[in-house]
């Protein structure tokens, strides 16, 4: 399954967060990692199922992926 970064936008509240991550998990995503620094976190979560994660106003999702600068 791919990797997804999810991030409050800002004026998002925790609990929007929260019920991200339950989302997340109730349609057969796992949680990898939470950020400390920005209110997030890395799932990795069906593609085909990204739709309910991306309809949140709240929220901004993308594809986690590798970063090169040369």
């Amino acid at each position: 399954m791919p990797m997804f970064n999810i991030t409050l936008k800002e004026g998002g509240n925790a609990e929007e967060l929260s019920k991200a991550k339950e989302t997340a998990k109730s349609q057969g995503g796992e949680i990898k990692h939470e950020f400390t620094l920005i209110k997030g976190f890395t799932v990795e979560f069906p593609a085909d199922r990204t739709h309910t994660l991306e309809t949140n106003e709240h929220l901004h999702v993308e594809q986690d992926g590798e970063v090169k600068t040369q």
